[in-house]
């Protein structure tokens, strides 16, 4: 990693932090060491060290908020890279485009503050515009696939490229940047509308005060575990089959929302990743239903 480092220096690339502790950038406080972290300062400097690490065949990552990822506690022998440079926020009366390393709740608060509705159900979303993109991110029978218009990509071969929103197949939780994780988003055009200020402020708030009341916010966790099966709850089959308070480790199946595990007694990456999957097994023993489970496991292999 010593010509890595080098590399970043002699290009300028951008700030840099060796042996970073995943379990402090990610929602569920868990996982091992990543030998370098990069925060590349533009799109350039981003093409420029992803060429270097192909050349030089090193693993990498693109992170996000670290909200929807689970690290094992291995170390990842690889690098991390963050795109928090890219936090550009253009509006255009109704049109607004935000580069990917933007927090998606402070997205919707401004977005209220200009007076622009279609992004409300993001308020309580703790990602990043491109993790959004990236997994469709959504809440209250909303998604990002309903507002975004276009994004902005670094291809494979490591060209910016315009995909549509035709283009990213969005469905439940899904895009086509999940199924093709090669392609780094690097910004997102929202098509949103004009609204009462007030009222989506109201909105937001009343949702905030639900998501205090009925979600397990004092404790570390990456949101729902499960996606929603049709026509049903990943909650209520958990609980239903007695899982609340279910604990493995520090891991622990939330006592307020069954759909939620907690970090609830510094739980290891393997407490966690080990209670998802006796929960899963259990429903689909009990239940013959096989949820889907929402988060991305990272260096299990």
């Amino acid at each position: 990693m010593n010509d890595l480092v080098n590399y970043i220096k002699v290009n300028n690339i951008g700030s840099y932090k060796k042996n970073v502790k995943l379990s402090d950038v990610t929602s569920y406080k868990v996982g091992g060491v990543s030998r370098i972290f990069v925060w590349p300062k533009n799109t350039d400097k981003l093409i420029l060290l992803l060429k270097k690490l192909k050349e030089d065949n090193i693993n990498y990552k693109v992170l996000g908020l670290g909200s929807n990822v689970i690290f094992s506690d291995k170390q990842y022998d690889g690098v991390i890279i963050k795109l928090d440079c890219f936090n550009d926020i253009k509006i255009d009366d109704t049109v607004v485009t935000a580069g990917a390393g933007v927090s998606l709740v402070k997205l919707s608060y401004k977005m209220q503050k200009e007076g622009l509705t279609g992004l409300e159900f993001a308020s309580g979303i703790p990602g990043s515009v491109g993790g959004a993109v990236f997994m469709n991110a959504g809440a209250y029978k909303s998604d990002m696939g309903y507002v975004v218009s276009k994004i902005k990509v670094l291809n494979p071969e490591l060209e910016i490229q315009t995909l549509y929103n035709k283009d990213l197949k969005y469905k439940y939780r899904t895009s086509y940047l999940k199924d093709n994780p090669d392609y780094i988003c690097l910004e997102a055009t929202l098509f949103l509308k004009r609204g009462n200020k007030d009222e989506i402020k109201e909105l937001m708030e009343k949702r905030r005060k639900k998501r205090l009341d009925t979600q397990p916010l004092e404790y570390p966790s990456a949101g729902s575990v499960f996606r929603n099966p049709e026509g049903d709850f990943a909650g209520r089959l958990i609980e239903d089959c007695g899982l609340k308070g279910y604990t493995i480790g520090g891991a622990k199946v939330s006592e307020k929302h069954a759909n939620f595990i907690v970090n609830a007694n510094k739980a290891t990456a393997s407490d966690v990743k080990n209670l998802i999957d006796y929960v899963h097994d259990k429903v689909k023993q009990n239940t013959g239903v096989d949820l889907k489970i929402e988060q991305e496991f990272v260096n299990w292999e």
